[in-house]
């Protein structure tokens, strides 16, 4: 009975990762869980083929 309520769990917490990537995915959202996530979208042309916002916010805030 324990390893099938294990089963269940673990089937709900995979079943509500993929629910999110697939919103995540439907509203246009590039880099999923990437906190910089919209700027990137809002810079896609400098950035083609993924999220590189984190990189180049770190190097803005070390330069301050």
């Amino acid at each position: 009975m324990v390893n099938i309520i294990l089963v269940v769990i673990l089937l709900g917490i995979v079943a509500g990762i993929v629910w999110y990537l697939l919103r995540a995915k439907k509203r246009g959202e590039t880099c999923i869980g990437c906190p910089y996530a919209k700027q990137c979208a809002s810079q896609a042309g400098k950035h083609a083929g993924g999220c590189h916002c984190r990189g180049s916010q770190e190097k803005e805030n070390e330069t301050r």
